[in-house]
């Protein structure tokens, strides 16, 4: 681990200071305050509701604590507590600062959190509504529209624009351009006029070319806001009196070599540059409803994807150089399969489906975290169900010949699904639906059913997994980056897929030309007064 302060994920509402967060019966309010001091780094103020790392970090934990601590909550409105600004989007200076990985890295994180917010709101009955109450521009306007519904300010002055292109010399970073064409379906050459438009567009224009669902003048726009939100309530099947969920803090001990949580462990071998997940199967986890309530955040599914979202944005964030992840499994096979039976029949409830949501999108931040994902298969192993789904995730399985056993569950076909919508089995197979059953596979049956790569026998064993490592390792991290990501995600595109493949690979070379971050680049002579000097060449 490098000598800079370690970079964590965990807050509360107690410890934030970009956002406030109420409630009023079905309605929460996410209303963004930024602490002009308060960035995540130094070198940088966050003005005019501009936004870094440390507030997207609030921002992901608030959504969390509405999910499970809220279950009354059925639409969360965006909002912002300054005056005729509602945000003006990623920090320039503090881009301008930061190093490519940690651009990258912010861009991908900040992408996450935005699709969290759309799969909420098609699987967890929480709509989204943004009330852009003044200037909205960049990544703010992104964030309006990850929401369901765009109501704004028709001030004759307020504005939302995308000025990345026309001012920076880089691209909006979080989905913009993929969501005012594909989602929002705004016709391709206004689109065009949009995004090269630095001063952007005011709210009559913005509603005519379909940017913004509402407008309305200052003296009615919390009125429309507040009708907008029942409107969007009266969508959601979240229960009035369900039993609230707390989120305590996870219980995790770092050292030098790694980390441990009660069902994670993260081992790093920085000369190999490998890190070794090692995820523990459930123990007595309970079948009832009841028994699943009264387990709350202790109940293993959800504990445990919330350690392993956890680990995996730390390893992201603070061990750059450590490119390959092993991916391990310890328990009993039968436990896992009992926990997803479990969780299959009780999918219904408003606790469980949020608690799939969240292994979901932990799974998915696996799909994209940009690293080489090796599986092994080994006695002692509980790769079955949910925990099989890493092993799918993995651009290689290794499985020993004789001993161990993989398991499919009804997880496996529904409810775990990747970014483009898909299964990992259909991924895998590259058709919609593949033609498998749930059940218990030895190593044999897993091979000729294509659901592992390799099966060593014990004498080859050791030798097969150490090679195997040395020559992924051996190999450009940036050619493995492009090639996991183009072969991780076979079959249709999405607008998921399209900001993460087409979108952040763009952005990644972009980040990288001196067009954009050279000494006479828009991100850096941005606010200098001085205009930036472009290599004029199309490459």
């Amino acid at each position: 681990m490098s000598e800079k302060p370690m970079i964590t994920f965990d807050t509360d509402p107690a410890r934030y200071r970009h956002w406030r967060l109420t409630f009023d019966g079905p309605v929460a309010t996410l209303a963004l305050d930024v602490d002009e001091e308060g960035g995540l780094a130094g070198g940088y103020r966050l003005k005019l509701n501009s936004y870094d790392l440390g507030v997207d970090i609030e921002l992901a934990d608030a959504l969390n604590r509405v999910r499970f601590e809220h279950p009354e909550i059925r639409v969360v409105v965006l909002a912002s507590r300054k005056e005729r600004v509602f945000s003006s989007g990623a920090n320039i200076y503090m881009l301008g600062q930061a190093s490519h990985a940690q651009k990258v890295n912010f861009c991908k994180f900040t992408n996450e959190t935005r699709n969290g917010i759309e799969d909420s709101s098609a699987n967890s009955g929480i709509k989204f509504l943004a009330a852009i109450n003044g200037a909205c521009a960049g990544g703010g306007y992104e964030l309006a529209l990850a929401c369901d519904e765009i109501v704004m300010v028709d001030d004759r002055s307020s504005t939302v624009s995308l000025p990345e292109v026309a001012l920076l010399g880089v691209l909006p970073g979080t989905g913009g351009l993929t969501r005012i064409v594909d989602k929002r379906k705004v016709r391709r050459d206004l689109a065009d006029v949009f995004c090269t438009t630095a001063e952007g567009v005011r709210a009559d224009r913005a509603k005519a070319w379909g940017l913004v669902d509402h407008v309305a003048p200052p003296a009615r726009f919390a009125q429309l806001v507040a009708e907008r939100a029942q409107a969007l309530a009266a969508l959601g099947d979240r229960p009035s009196d369900g039993a609230s969920v707390a989120l305590p803090p996870l219980a995790r001990r770092i050292g030098d070599a790694g980390w441990q949580y009660r069902w994670v462990a993260v081992e790093i071998a920085r000369d190999e540059r490998i890190a070794t997940i090692t995820v523990t199967g459930p123990v007595d986890t309970p079948g009832d409803r009841d028994g699943i309530l009264a387990a709350g955040a202790r109940w293993w599914p959800l504990q445990m994807a919330r350690e392993l979202d956890d680990a995996m944005l730390l390893l992201r964030a603070n061990e750059p150089e450590i490119g390959t992840w092993v991916l391990k499994t310890r328990g009993e096979l039968s436990a896992v399969v009992a926990s997803d039976a479990a969780i299959a029949a009780q999918c219904d409830h408003w606790f469980v489906r949020e608690t799939i949501g969240l292994l979901r999108r932990t799974l998915q931040r696996l799909d994209v975290s940009s690293r080489s994902l090796y599986a092994i298969i080994e006695p002692g192993s509980c790769f079955a169900g949910s925990l099989f789904e890493l092993a799918l995730a993995a651009d290689r399985s290794y499985m020993l010949a004789e001993g161990p056993q993989i398991a499919l569950s009804p997880l496996n076909f529904s409810g775990l699904e990747m970014i483009n919508g898909r299964t990992r089995l259909a991924a895998r197979f590259n058709r919609e639906k593949a033609e498998l059953t749930e059940g218990v596979r030895d190593a044999t049956a897993a091979l000729e059913q294509g659901l592992v790569t390799f099966t060593p026998d014990e004498l080859d064993w050791d030798d097969e997994i150490r090679l195997a490592l040395e020559e992924r390792t051996s190999l450009s991290p940036d050619a493995l980056t492009g090639m996991e990501a183009s072969l991780r995600f076979a079959g249709p595109e999405t607008g998921a897929t399209k900001i993460f493949a087409r979108l952040s690979a763009w952005q990644n070379w972009v980040f990288s030309r001196p067009n954009a971050v050279g000494e006479n680049g828009a991100l850096k002579r941005y606010g200098s007064g001085a205009k930036a000097r472009f290599d004029w060449e199309r490459v």
